[in-house]
């Protein structure tokens, strides 16, 4: 596979829905307690957000870092931009501005 096709993919799962969440394992099956509490963090916004395995594509896993300048999952994105990791996640739940960006993307169940 192409850098440009593993690009594509990143692309398409970030078009896939406001809020996307690279995570390791699952939100019902969560393989690391800061993916665990970044998916819990969001559910408790009430939030539809589409859950990328990274498990289940290592190239995608390695080339996301560079896309993202970031180095460690989870990886939460809303409308395409990087917002953070489980602790940056965990300031804006417990501040109460997850919620809002939940929110405003348009993102959020009723």
């Amino acid at each position: 596979m192409s850098e440009s096709d593993v690009s594509a993919r990143i692309n398409a799962h970030l078009a896939a829905a406001p809020v996307v969440l690279f995570m390791k394992g699952t939100p019902d099956f969560p393989q690391c307690g800061f993916s665990a509490q970044t998916a819990a963090a969001l559910q408790a916004c009430k939030a539809q957000y589409h859950a990328v395995n990274i498990f289940e594509d290592p190239e995608l896993r390695e080339a996301l870092k560079a896309h993202s300048n970031w180095p460690t999952y989870p990886q939460l994105y809303v409308n395409g931009e990087l917002v953070g990791g489980c602790d940056i996640v965990l300031q804006l739940y417990h501040s109460g501005e997850l919620a809002q960006i939940v929110s405003q993307s348009g993102a959020a169940n009723a």
